[in-house]
Protein backbone atom coordinates (compact mmCIF):
# COMPACT_ATOMS: atom_id res chain seq x y z
CA UNK A 1 0.00 0.00 0.00
CA UNK A 2 1.38 3.35 -0.54
CA UNK A 3 -0.47 7.01 -0.23
CA UNK A 4 -2.11 6.62 -4.02
CA UNK A 5 -4.13 3.97 -3.16
CA UNK A 6 -7.59 4.45 -4.05
CA UNK A 7 -10.16 4.72 -1.03
CA UNK A 8 -12.82 2.18 -0.82
CA UNK A 9 -15.41 3.86 -2.85
CA UNK A 10 -18.00 0.98 -2.31
CA UNK A 11 -18.45 1.51 1.46
CA UNK A 12 -18.75 4.72 2.00
CA UNK A 13 -17.78 5.78 5.66
CA UNK A 14 -16.68 2.60 7.09
CA UNK A 15 -13.29 3.98 8.16
CA UNK A 16 -14.51 6.43 10.21
CA UNK A 17 -17.35 4.57 11.71
CA UNK A 18 -14.39 2.19 12.43
CA UNK A 19 -12.42 4.58 14.43
CA UNK A 20 -15.95 6.15 16.41
CA UNK A 21 -16.52 2.82 17.68
CA UNK A 22 -12.62 1.87 18.74
CA UNK A 23 -12.86 5.77 20.32
CA UNK A 24 -16.67 5.01 22.23
CA UNK A 25 -15.10 1.69 23.37
CA UNK A 26 -11.87 3.72 25.13
CA UNK A 27 -9.55 1.59 22.84
CA UNK A 28 -6.01 3.24 21.67
CA UNK A 29 -5.20 2.14 17.89
CA UNK A 30 -2.91 -0.44 18.85
CA UNK A 31 -5.55 -2.07 21.84
CA UNK A 32 -7.96 -2.41 19.09
CA UNK A 33 -5.66 -3.83 16.73
CA UNK A 34 -4.03 -6.67 19.35
CA UNK A 35 -7.60 -7.64 20.22
CA UNK A 36 -8.81 -7.85 17.09
CA UNK A 37 -5.69 -10.07 15.64
CA UNK A 38 -4.49 -7.28 13.32
CA UNK A 39 -1.63 -4.76 12.89
CA UNK A 40 -1.80 -1.81 13.88
CA UNK A 41 -0.63 -0.31 10.78
CA UNK A 42 -3.48 -2.22 9.11
CA UNK A 43 -6.26 -1.19 11.42
CA UNK A 44 -4.96 2.36 10.50
CA UNK A 45 -5.32 1.49 7.20
CA UNK A 46 -8.92 0.37 7.39
CA UNK A 47 -9.76 3.30 9.21
CA UNK A 48 -8.42 5.66 6.79
CA UNK A 49 -10.66 3.83 4.08
CA UNK A 50 -7.29 2.83 2.23
CA UNK A 51 -8.07 -0.95 2.62
CA UNK A 52 -11.24 -2.51 2.88
CA UNK A 53 -11.59 -5.45 5.76
CA UNK A 54 -12.46 -9.42 5.02
CA UNK A 55 -15.21 -10.98 6.22
CA UNK A 56 -13.96 -12.14 9.57
CA UNK A 57 -12.21 -9.04 10.22
CA UNK A 58 -14.94 -7.07 9.81
CA UNK A 59 -17.00 -9.77 12.40
CA UNK A 60 -14.00 -9.49 14.76
CA UNK A 61 -14.59 -5.76 14.71
CA UNK A 62 -18.28 -6.06 15.10
CA UNK A 63 -17.77 -8.28 18.59
CA UNK A 64 -14.71 -6.09 20.18
CA UNK A 65 -16.90 -3.22 19.72
CA UNK A 66 -19.84 -4.41 20.53
CA UNK A 67 -21.64 -3.59 17.30
CA UNK A 68 -23.68 -5.19 14.18
CA UNK A 69 -21.61 -5.70 10.92
CA UNK A 70 -24.82 -4.03 9.41
CA UNK A 71 -24.24 -1.14 11.78
CA UNK A 72 -20.54 -0.91 10.57
CA UNK A 73 -21.84 -1.00 6.97
CA UNK A 74 -24.07 2.14 7.94
CA UNK A 75 -27.08 0.10 7.91
CA UNK A 76 -28.95 1.08 10.87
CA UNK A 77 -32.28 -0.08 11.71
CA UNK A 78 -35.30 1.58 10.24
CA UNK A 79 -38.98 1.46 10.12
CA UNK A 80 -39.65 -2.81 10.29
CA UNK A 81 -39.47 -4.34 7.19
CA UNK A 82 -38.84 -8.22 6.66
CA UNK A 83 -38.27 -8.09 3.04
CA UNK A 84 -34.39 -7.21 2.16
CA UNK A 85 -33.89 -6.43 -2.05
CA UNK A 86 -31.45 -8.22 -4.26
CA UNK A 87 -29.27 -5.88 -6.12
CA UNK A 88 -25.76 -5.92 -7.56
CA UNK A 89 -22.26 -6.76 -5.28
CA UNK A 90 -19.60 -4.01 -5.54
CA UNK A 91 -16.19 -5.21 -4.81
CA UNK A 92 -13.87 -2.73 -3.33
CA UNK A 93 -10.86 -1.52 -5.15
CA UNK A 94 -8.49 -1.77 -2.03
CA UNK A 95 -8.74 -5.59 -0.72
CA UNK A 96 -11.97 -6.70 -3.22
CA UNK A 97 -14.38 -8.45 -0.44
CA UNK A 98 -17.77 -6.93 -1.68
CA UNK A 99 -20.71 -7.25 1.36
CA UNK A 100 -24.67 -6.71 0.88
CA UNK A 101 -27.11 -7.21 3.85
CA UNK A 102 -29.20 -9.80 3.15
CA UNK A 103 -31.58 -9.87 6.19
CA UNK A 104 -32.94 -7.27 8.97
CA UNK A 105 -30.30 -5.26 11.11
CA UNK A 106 -30.72 -5.70 14.78
CA UNK A 107 -31.86 -9.17 14.80
CA UNK A 108 -29.84 -12.14 16.98
CA UNK A 109 -28.91 -13.36 13.71
CA UNK A 110 -26.94 -11.47 11.26
CA UNK A 111 -27.31 -12.35 7.13
CA UNK A 112 -24.98 -10.86 4.30
CA UNK A 113 -24.55 -11.52 0.64
CA UNK A 114 -20.32 -11.83 0.28
CA UNK A 115 -18.31 -11.69 -2.10
CA UNK A 116 -14.47 -12.96 -1.80
CA UNK A 117 -11.97 -12.13 -4.42
CA UNK A 118 -9.89 -14.93 -5.80
CA UNK A 119 -5.87 -14.89 -5.04
CA UNK A 120 -6.45 -14.21 -1.11
CA UNK A 121 -4.98 -16.61 1.55
CA UNK A 122 -5.68 -16.30 5.12
CA UNK A 123 -3.07 -15.54 7.50
CA UNK A 124 -5.36 -15.83 10.74
CA UNK A 125 -7.64 -18.79 12.11
CA UNK A 126 -10.45 -17.28 13.82
CA UNK A 127 -12.33 -18.49 16.70
CA UNK A 128 -15.20 -16.90 18.22
CA UNK A 129 -18.59 -17.66 20.38
CA UNK A 130 -21.82 -18.41 17.84
CA UNK A 131 -22.86 -20.43 15.28
CA UNK A 132 -22.03 -19.55 11.17
CA UNK A 133 -23.94 -20.67 8.13
CA UNK A 134 -23.42 -20.60 4.35
CA UNK A 135 -24.18 -21.49 0.99
CA UNK A 136 -22.11 -20.90 -1.98
CA UNK A 137 -23.85 -19.39 -4.51
CA UNK A 138 -21.32 -18.97 -7.51
CA UNK A 139 -17.53 -20.02 -7.54
CA UNK A 140 -15.60 -22.29 -5.03
CA UNK A 141 -15.23 -22.21 -1.81
CA UNK A 142 -12.34 -23.23 0.50
CA UNK A 143 -13.51 -23.65 4.20
CA UNK A 144 -11.16 -25.12 6.55
CA UNK A 145 -12.43 -26.05 9.68
CA UNK A 146 -9.59 -27.63 12.80
CA UNK A 147 -7.13 -29.34 11.03
CA UNK A 148 -9.84 -30.43 7.85
CA UNK A 149 -10.43 -28.61 4.58
CA UNK A 150 -13.59 -28.69 2.53
CA UNK A 151 -14.17 -27.69 -1.27
CA UNK A 152 -17.55 -26.17 -1.60
CA UNK A 153 -19.66 -25.71 -5.15
CA UNK A 154 -22.62 -23.66 -6.00
CA UNK A 155 -25.50 -25.37 -4.24
CA UNK A 156 -23.33 -26.64 -1.42
CA UNK A 157 -24.08 -25.12 2.30
CA UNK A 158 -22.21 -25.54 5.49
CA UNK A 159 -23.38 -25.03 8.81
CA UNK A 160 -20.73 -24.91 11.99
CA UNK A 161 -19.88 -24.06 15.79
CA UNK A 162 -17.76 -20.61 15.62
CA UNK A 163 -15.51 -22.01 18.58
CA UNK A 164 -14.41 -24.52 15.54
CA UNK A 165 -11.58 -22.73 14.03
CA UNK A 166 -12.20 -21.56 10.56
CA UNK A 167 -10.82 -19.82 8.05
CA UNK A 168 -12.36 -19.40 3.87
CA UNK A 169 -10.98 -18.60 0.91
CA UNK A 170 -12.03 -18.65 -3.12
CA UNK A 171 -10.61 -21.91 -5.17
CA UNK A 172 -8.81 -21.29 -8.58
CA UNK A 173 -8.43 -17.60 -10.62
CA UNK A 174 -12.45 -16.77 -10.19
CA UNK A 175 -14.32 -14.91 -7.30
CA UNK A 176 -16.97 -16.82 -4.58
CA UNK A 177 -20.22 -15.45 -4.04
CA UNK A 178 -22.29 -16.54 -0.68
CA UNK A 179 -24.89 -16.20 1.38
CA UNK A 180 -23.42 -16.15 4.87
CA UNK A 181 -25.56 -16.23 8.51
CA UNK A 182 -23.79 -15.61 11.70
CA UNK A 183 -24.89 -15.20 15.42
CA UNK A 184 -24.29 -12.20 17.76
CA UNK A 185 -23.45 -14.12 20.94
CA UNK A 186 -19.98 -12.98 22.55
CA UNK A 187 -18.04 -14.47 24.77
CA UNK A 188 -14.26 -13.81 26.18
CA UNK A 189 -13.51 -16.37 23.49
CA UNK A 190 -14.63 -14.05 20.77
CA UNK A 191 -10.85 -12.17 21.04
CA UNK A 192 -9.29 -15.14 20.24
CA UNK A 193 -7.23 -15.96 17.14
CA UNK A 194 -4.97 -18.67 15.97
CA UNK A 195 -1.85 -17.57 13.66
CA UNK A 196 -1.24 -19.93 10.88
CA UNK A 197 2.42 -20.08 9.89
CA UNK A 198 2.40 -19.29 5.71
CA UNK A 199 4.80 -18.26 3.27
CA UNK A 200 1.43 -15.21 2.36
CA UNK A 201 0.88 -12.27 2.94
CA UNK A 202 -1.36 -11.45 5.97
CA UNK A 203 -3.51 -8.75 7.14
CA UNK A 204 -1.31 -6.06 7.36
CA UNK A 205 -0.67 -6.20 3.68
CA UNK A 206 -3.94 -7.93 2.43
CA UNK A 207 -6.40 -7.45 4.44
CA UNK A 208 -7.90 -11.00 4.92
CA UNK A 209 -8.13 -13.19 8.21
Amino acid sequence: MTTEDPPVGELPGLGARLREHRQAARLTLEAAAARAGLSPAYLSRLETGRRQPSLPVLLSLARLYGATVAGLLGEEPGAPDPVVRGGAIEPSRTGGWGYRRAGAPGMAMQALRVQIPPGLQDAVVRVHAGEEWLHVTRGLLRLTLGETEYHLEPGDSAQFDSLTPHRFAAEGTGEVELLFVHTLLQSPASDLCLPVPSTRSGPSSTGVH
